[in-house]
Parts: C-alpha cells; structure tokens; sequence
C-alpha cells in the first residue's frame, strides 16, 4: 500500500511513521509519502524518520515531494493533517478572540471557525486532487477542526472520506481503566457515545452487558485516576449522568477557561510556535534527530489542556504514551484495506446506519440531520465506516449539538459559496460568542489578521 500523508512536515507525523515500523500496523505499507508545500519542514522531519530506531527491514520506503499531482498518483491512502497559516496562524486564533475577552482556542469557539474559514478552501483543493489522480483513495482527515473539515468534504468524496480524533476514543478507554474493565482496542461492545467533534458525552460503558457508568460516576476516587474526572468533578458528572469529552471544559467551566489562559506567560499557540521555530532547524543539523523530536514530542504534551490543570499537576503517563490519533487512523486504514472488521469513534454521516438499509431513514444521533457529519462508535469494514446507532440524547445535550451543528454549516456554507455573511452568521450563533456585534468584531478581526479571508467573498 502507498501512503500519502498531506501535511508531512507536521510535527505528528513521526507518530504515524514510527507505529508503522513496529506492532500490528508493521508492513501494512510499502511506501510513505511525505507532501508539504514547506520544504524545510520536509527536510526536518525526513531527518527524524532516518534516525528513528527500527528493526531492519521494518521500515517502509519514504518519499518527499512538493508537488501535489506526484504526490497522489498510485496512492491508495491519504492521510491529511494540514495547517494553513501555520503556527502563527494558530497564535492569531487565540489572541484575536482573547483581546475581546472571549475563549481563544484552536478548534472551540471563534477560533475553530477562524481556522476552519482557512483549511475547508485547501482541503476542497486536495478532495479535487485526490477525484483526478488517485480516484479510488480513501481520505482519512486530521485536519482540524475535524468534524467542520470533514463534513465540507463529503459532497466531494462521499463515503471515501472519515474523520478523525483521538479525544473520544481515549476517554473511552480511560473510563474503561477506571470502571476495571479494559476494551481491546478496536471494538467497542456495550459503549455509548454521541457528539460532534469535540463535543460528546459517554453515556454508556456496558462492555459485558452490565453499564459500568452510572458506579464509575458515584466513584470519587475512581473518577480521580482518569484525565475528565479531575477536569470536571465528580459532583458535576454526576449531575450529567455521563462523562464529557475533555473539550466541553471550555463550555461548562468558560470563565475560568478564559480566566486561566490570560493568567498564562504565553498561549497554547505561542508556546508551540516558539518550540517549533527552534526545533525545526536543530533538526535537520542534529546527529539524533529522532532524540530531540521525541524530547519535544513530550514537552508539548505535558502543555496539552494545561489551563485546565493546577500549577504543578501533570497528565499521567496513559494518557502520553505513543500519542493516540495515529493509531485510530492505522486502525481505519487496516481495516479499510481487509485487515478486519474494527469499532472505533469517527467523523461520518449521521445516515446510513451499520446494518441498516441505504435508503433507510434511520440515524446514528437522533434530533440531527442525516447528512451532518456527527462523532459515533462506527463499524468499519472495507466498504468504509458506519455509524452505529445511539440513543437519542437528553435535552441538554441535544440542544448544545444542534446549535453548533448550525454553527458548523455556516462556516461551511461562507466557504462554499464565498458567503461573507454566512460567517457572520456563524461567529455571531456560536454558543461561546452569542452576539451579533461580537461576531461581526471577530470576523473583521480575523480578516485583519488573516487578509487572505477576504478573498475568500464575492
């Protein structure tokens, strides 16, 4: 199989590279391709891969390019993690929605919908590439925000393309830890869960037919071994009923959020900026590349959600090893490709459901539109990824997933059909921002900040 990963000069990329040599994902391809249109960043991490340490003969080939046409030629599967704008990019996300006192964060609020305006018009570029040089493909998409991306490009791809995101599935098997009762990875028997990306609630960890939820979440010191429980509380998840994506931190706790991020010396997006700008050349120079990129690797982890967090506490070590988002994407790619049948939570369409009929009106997410890209347990076979049915959400949370659905569509349409009010729109709806003269604040300030948006209209 030849790999084409877009974005390849991403910081990550070594992760996918690396669980490739060794594991079960060993000799599941012959070939990776490296596309960036950054050839530096190539470089860098081209010089990571050489000094990874790997059996012999485990390796698969690895190819760079800038060129996107001979990129995508004879490639079965394109793995696409991009940033447009960069890391600089990611520091105006924040800072724009900070200086007028809201969330500044990289995928939630006004800044998932300053970076989706930036990466829906590239990844269509790619959607197109893919139609013309490698037809027959599979897109497996990281590029955030996930769910945004993704649903933008189904109209283009259909079924060939999924979504993807590690947060859900590692919340999965954080409680599943806690409750005593681990899943193998790859299925995921008894387990209910409903959202869109970044945003879902565990609502049910049945794996022997018993529901180990509701004593996990009466359990204070159980709660206290995984990442969620100490973010929100045990007095809050019991009054949910059920365990939140660690996201919906900057929904339920916004003030604090907003509070913690200002009180920091710089912003999540600055201090990667900062790290990469060094990084990158030390590595093309380093006599161990692979050394410092991993060093790096756990640095920018400790960092993750660190506003979150009291001075001094730190992730546990589960929730670091071997990254995650790598192995949900090997594991849709195995199975995609034969490798059998495997249960994990993606981006897809809300209809049809696995085991279902196509023309079936029956929905994974009940109280949201068939065609919504929605984030489900999914059952993945090499006809592509299903979602399996869920039970229709409470009120609460129903409500919350509607309004940024809507949110999501009007970031998609003001990219679709140049609609500068449709951005508007979706600025001023968000849950996060709710107020017209905020929004059309947000939207000159990320135009101002990004001039390229302008384009962007009719």
């Amino acid at each position: 199989m030849r790999l084409m990963i877009a974005g390849g000069g991403g910081f990550r990329v070594p992760l996918v590279y690396r669980a490739l040599c060794t594991g079960p994902f060993a000799g599941l391809v012959r070939e990776v391709v490296l596309y960036d249109v950054d050839p530096a960043r190539l470089a860098a991490i081209q010089a990571v891969l050489r000094d990874m340490p790997a059996p012999e003969g485990s390796r698969p080939a690895v190819v760079i390019s800038t060129d996107l046409g001979q990129a995508l030629t004879g490639t079965d599967m394109v793995f696409a993690a991009i940033r447009p704008g960069g890391t600089e990019g990611r520091i105006a996300d924040e800072r724009v929605a900070l200086d007028v006192g809201l969330l500044g964060q990289e995928t939630t609020g006004a800044g998932g919908i300053s970076y989706a305006l930036r990466s829906i018009p590239h990844m269509l570029g790619l959607a197109e590439g893919m139609r013309h040089y490698c037809p027959d493909a599979w897109l497996i998409n990281f590029t955030n925000p996930a769910g945004m991306v993704t649903e933008a490009l189904v109209p283009v791809l259909g079924r060939k393309v999924i979504g993807i995101c590690d947060s859900a599935g590692g919340l999965v098997q954080r409680a599943a830890r806690a409750a005593g009762s681990p899943l193998h990875e790859g299925t995921l028997d008894g387990v209910g869960y409903f959202g869109l990306n970044h945003l879902g609630w565990l609502y049910k960890l049945a794996p022997g037919g018993r529901d180990l939820l509701p004593e996990l979440l009466s359990d204070r010191r159980a709660l206290e071994t995984m990442e969620e429980g100490r973010l929100f509380g045990q007095h809050t998840l019991d009054k949910l009923g059920c365990l939140p994506n660690e996201y919906l931190y900057y929904y339920y706790q916004t003030d604090q959020a907003i509070e913690a991020i200002l009180k920091q010396r710089e912003t999540r997006g600055t201090s990667i900026h900062h790290q990469q700008s060094s990084l990158y050349p030390s590595l093309v120079e380093s006599s161990n590349a692979y050394a410092m990129w991993d060093a790096a690797r756990r640095s920018r982890e400790e960092g993750y959600l660190a506003e979150a967090r009291t001075h001094g506490e730190h992730r546990d070590e589960e929730d670091l090893a071997g990254g995650g988002y790598e192995r949900v994407a090997l594991s849709v790619m195995r199975a995609l490709s034969g490798g059998g049948t495997a249960q994990l939570i993606l981006n897809v369409p809300n209809s049809p459901v696995a085991g279902s009929s196509a023309n079936a009106a029956e929905v994974a997410v009940p109280g949201l539109p068939g065609d919504a890209v929605v984030e489900v347990p999914c059952e993945v076979t090499p006809d592509g990824a299903l979602p399996l049915a869920q039970e229709r959400p409470g009120g609460q949370f129903l409500t919350l997933m509607q309004h940024v659905k809507e949110v999501e569509r009007l970031t998609v349409q003001a990219v679709r059909d140049c609609d500068r009010d449709a951005a508007l729109q979706a600025f001023a709806a968000h849950p996060l921002v709710g107020s017209a003269s905020l929004g059309a604040e947000l939207l000159d300030g990320y135009e101002a900040a990004f001039p390229e948006l302008r384009g962007l209209w009719k």
